[in-house]
């Protein structure tokens, strides 16, 4: 594995950082390919199902969802669930411009875009509220819904990856205050981060529902 050499930015006046634009390397493009690609097919998927839920009330029957596995995966809980629709709307349609965002962000990196500090804040900032928001969905599935949805848990994995990520980059690019050990261990062990963060939410859901697991 090659070191990505991180440079010392700190120095830089204000001004200087907010003219510099930057572009990311193939490898990060390809990860925000894949993670938005992930989010997008979760999406549509749920979105889908979300529709075809709706039609079966409609016409007075019963749809039940390919990943309604049990009653902890059960997609369909989880769908039909207030918090399904936090916005006055289903969660997923969110997702499918989000996502798509993603992937039109890695598709013109690897194009050779490069872009001002500005779009890159604004950018981590739109994968913050992402993580946010998903961090709240994981609690309401957890300890208030019962249930878990696995294309939500691939939309989770996919937007924390992509958070800690773009959040990588613009402290190592000086876009982002940080103190030179925090650039030094993003530079050399980013992934360290979002495996501990997948890996918490992991025992948490093992821990929530032991009895099931084990049974």
């Amino acid at each position: 594995m090659s070191k990505t050499t991180v440079r010392d930015v700190s120095t830089e006046p204000e001004g200087a950082k907010a003219r510099r634009t930057e572009g990311g390397s193939l490898a990060f493009a390809v990860l925000l390919l894949i993670t938005g690609a992930a989010g997008l097919l979760a999406a549509w998927v749920i979105t889908i199902d979300k529709f075809k839920l709706l039609e079966a009330k409609v016409e007075g029957k019963t749809f039940v969802p390919g990943c309604s596995l049990n009653p902890v995966v059960s997609c369909g809980s989880v769908m039909e669930s207030k918090q399904a629709a936090a916005f006055g709307f289903p969660n997923p349609m969110l997702g499918l411009v989000a996502y798509g965002i993603v992937i039109c962000v890695g598709m013109s990196l690897l194009a050779g875009a490069r872009f001002p500090r500005w779009y890159w804040l604004t950018f981590n900032f739109g994968t913050l509220f992402g993580v946010g928001f998903c961090t709240w969905l994981q609690f309401q599935s957890l300890y208030r819904i019962n249930a878990l949805c696995l294309w939500c848990s691939l939309a989770w994995v996919a937007t924390i990856v992509m958070f800690w990520y773009v959040t990588s980059f613009n402290v190592r690019k000086g876009f982002l205050p940080a103190p030179g050990w925090l650039r030094g261990f993003f530079g050399e062990f980013t992934w360290v981060v979002p495996v501990l963060h997948i890996g918490i939410i992991g025992m948490l859901i093992l821990t929530r529902w032991w009895d099931f697991w084990t049974s």
